[in-house]
């Protein structure tokens, strides 16, 4: 049963070949330390707790400054002959659905960045569960590889590399390898390699962008036995591993001769592949003499694209001029080229032809060559599925949501690392919402929906960079600090920060003429309120400062309590002292109806900040004049006050149970997508 490799992109199933699931106990010698193009590599020991050196001087880091998670060793490690197969890391749900390696690049004189990444995977029983995890891994928010519960009895023991060639653009700065887990399942990882290459390897100039990865679907050695890093000490300078063709053969093809050769073959090793010698010092050819055939059959997912990469060498020395060699080559019944090595290039020297395979209808890619003049002959495959690459979330909201992240101290358990919106077919970030960008070519975050979660720090400078923000809550944490100025982007429409700690002033920015509700009640704000906020709640929107303003609006119901606020306006603007809260309780009530002292003072703050103390001081003081003299004490009823207060905020106290309506069902709302997890727009 093979591996599978997921693309989300296009809901497929990518088979493995059998290369993916070589055993490793074939091994006999560690790798050799490759002499690699542009002398930049990584060779990670996932879960080793020190850098060590294997027998060739390739060093192995430690993997601990690159992730999170936990670390573990194989059950039978005696069963594995390299170091950085015996360890691995594993990545808890208490560490969150998402966790990632952080590879930094180095600076390449290139417009972009190739590379090779190669892992092993392996999990032989080591948490004593016998459940191989199911989860999937991503490159730089592209699903590439997945691992499904249960694993083939002998990979889940042996293990299995893996590998893919990438391109990145200079402007990145790290490669993000991330592991996401299904349902509980914690993903492992044993060893990752990551290293650089000639930025015009494998057909670059289709291949090369950024907007695919070429993914191992089978590299094939015809005439040898598995062979490269990890299983011998021969060379390859990509790191590449070469498996035996022979599992591949088709009974359709003739009887077959093995051919190998200890002379050298000239044009190996050579820029921009680089494909070591050794790969074309062995063939497999027919014992016809004419029409002979070789067919091979390779599995693949019929809605991707595939590279396929033919290679050759006239290494028979009876073949000593042109045209004593030809055949043709058919890729599925179709015929394609005719090739005559000895043409080419002549003997005892390297020729390859490739070829981009589209439009498939079947699972089986056919690679044949029919014999036109004696038999055909080959030294190897390669298979490359062209994944196209997801859509990752634009660079600078990137930096703002990891600025978030760390200033609100958000904890492992959400799972808050690599792309907060890729790849598509994963949840994004935790209380996170993402969209398509306008122009339909990044990411970018619509809504954060953070209430209750018990962070303890403060809002980044950051935040003004998600200039596609619609939605923010934050409310009911314990949040700290003043509210960042830059808050307040156009496309805003709901703020909620309300029950926090936050002090300091409202920011003009606020005042955005999109936002249809904010809740900033329950914090430490203090000094004036933009006057821009109050017309929201006038043009139909919800506001709430402080819940002591929608008390004020209440009291306009409650004559009595009125008359006794007024005395309350009066202590405070001609006495030389505060009365006591005592005595306010007691003064300042109708009904059942009862308002804290301190809450009254809030209150008056209120009408400070509409301007409205003078008319309040006034008809104050006319009253407390009148009721001493005794003047027009029949004219006007006990709470018939010449008082009003302007339109606009009569308006909204005329508002106010339609905004407690909007909020109530905006909490609910917020609570059941919090349960429910949001679902992804991207679903079809």
């Amino acid at each position: 049963m093979p591996l599978t490799l997921h693309h989300h992109h296009h809901h497929l199933l990518l088979h493995f070949l059998h290369l993916l699931l070589l055993s490793t106990t074939t091994s006999t010698l560690p790798p050799p330390s490759p002499s690699y193009p542009f002398g930049f590599s990584y060779h990670i020991d996932c879960g080793s707790p020190t850098n060590t050196t294997d027998l060739f001087n390739t060093t192995w880091l430690s993997d601990r400054y690159f992730t999170g998670g936990a670390t573990a060793i194989v059950s039978e490690p005696l069963h594995f002959n390299h170091h950085h197969e015996k360890t691995l890391r594993f990545f808890p749900i208490s560490s969150g659905k998402k966790n990632c390696y952080s590879l930094p690049f180095p600076t390449l004189p290139f417009p972009s960045y190739r590379f090779f990444l190669r892992t092993f995977i392996v999990y032989d029983n080591y948490d004593g569960k016998s459940h191989p995890p199911s989860f999937d891994v991503s490159v730089h928010g592209t699903v590439v590889f997945s691992w499904r519960s249960p694993w083939p009895q002998s990979v889940a023991r042996d293990g299995a590399y893996s590998d893919l060639i990438a391109s990145f653009p200079s402007s990145d700065t790290a490669a993000l390898i991330c592991f996401y887990s299904f349902a509980t399942d914690p993903p492992v990882i044993s060893s990752l390699e990551f290293f650089a290459v000639d930025p015009n390897s494998y057909d670059a100039s289709s291949t090369g962008n950024s907007n695919v990865i070429l993914v191992n679907y089978g590299r094939l050695s015809c005439g040898s036995n598995q062979w490269g890093p990890g299983f011998t000490n021969d060379v390859d300078r990509f790191g590449r591993s070469w498996q035996s063709d022979s599992d591949f053969r088709t009974r359709n093809s003739n009887k077959i001769v093995a051919l190998s050769t200890r002379s050298d073959v000239s044009g190996a090793d050579q820029k921009p592949n680089y494909f070591p010698a050794k790969l074309y010092q062995t063939a497999v050819t027919t014992n016809e003499e004419n029409g002979g055939v070789l067919e091979y059959e390779l599995s693949v997912d019929a809605k991707l694209d595939y590279l396929l990469w033919l290679h050759f060498a006239e290494i028979e020395t009876r073949i000593r001029k042109v045209g004593e060699r030809v055949f043709d080559v058919f890729i599925n019944s179709e015929n394609l080229t005719r090739i005559d090595i000895y043409k080419q290039v002549g003997s005892f020297t390297a020729f390859t032809w490739h070829h981009t395979v589209k439009n498939l209808s079947s699972s089986v890619l056919k690679v044949k060559l029919v014999g036109v003049v004696d038999a055909p002959l080959i030294c190897g495959i390669e298979n490359y599925a062209l994944v196209p690459t997801d859509p990752s979330t634009v660079p600078q909201q990137v930096m703002a949501m990891k600025a978030l992240k760390d200033s609100l101290r958000v904890p492992e358990r959400m799972g808050w690392n690599g792309d907060p919106c890729a790849p598509t077919s994963w949840d994004a970030w935790e209380g996170v919402t993402c969209i398509m960008s306008k122009d339909k070519t990044a990411l970018v975050i619509s809504q954060i929906d953070l209430g209750s979660q018990g962070f303890k720090g403060f809002i980044t400078d950051q935040i003004s960079l998600l200039s596609d923000l619609v939605s923010l809550n934050l409310s009911s944490n314990s949040l700290v600090g003043e509210i960042p100025s830059g808050l307040g982007q156009k496309s805003l429409t709901q703020l909620d920060l309300s029950n926090n700690q936050l002090t300091g002033s409202i920011p003009d920015s606020i005042a955005s003429s999109s936002l249809q509700l904010v809740l900033l009640n329950g914090n430490l704000l203090e000094g004036r309120v933009p006057e821009e906020l109050y017309s929201i709640g006038v043009h139909g929107g919800a506001i709430e400062l402080v819940s002591a303003m929608y008390e004020f609006f209440t009291l306009l119901s409650h004559p009595e309590l009125m008359n006794n606020i007024y005395e309350f306006i009066y202590f405070l603007s001609f006495k030389s002292r505060r009365p006591s809260v005592r005595v306010m309780n007691e003064r300042i009530y109708t009904g059942s109806t009862r308002f804290k002292g301190e809450r009254i003072y809030e209150l008056v703050d209120v009408i400070h900040k509409f301007g409205m103390r003078e008319k309040c001081e006034e008809l104050v003081h006319d009253r407390h004049t009148s009721n001493k003299t005794g003047k027009n004490k029949d004219s006007r009823r006990r709470n018939d006050y010449d008082f009003a207060l302007p339109h606009e905020l009569t308006s909204l106290a005329a508002k106010r149970n339609r905004y407690q309506r909007q909020k109530s069902l905006m909490v609910l709302e917020m609570e059941s997508q919090h349960a429910k997890g949001l679902p992804s727009p991207f679903t079809t």
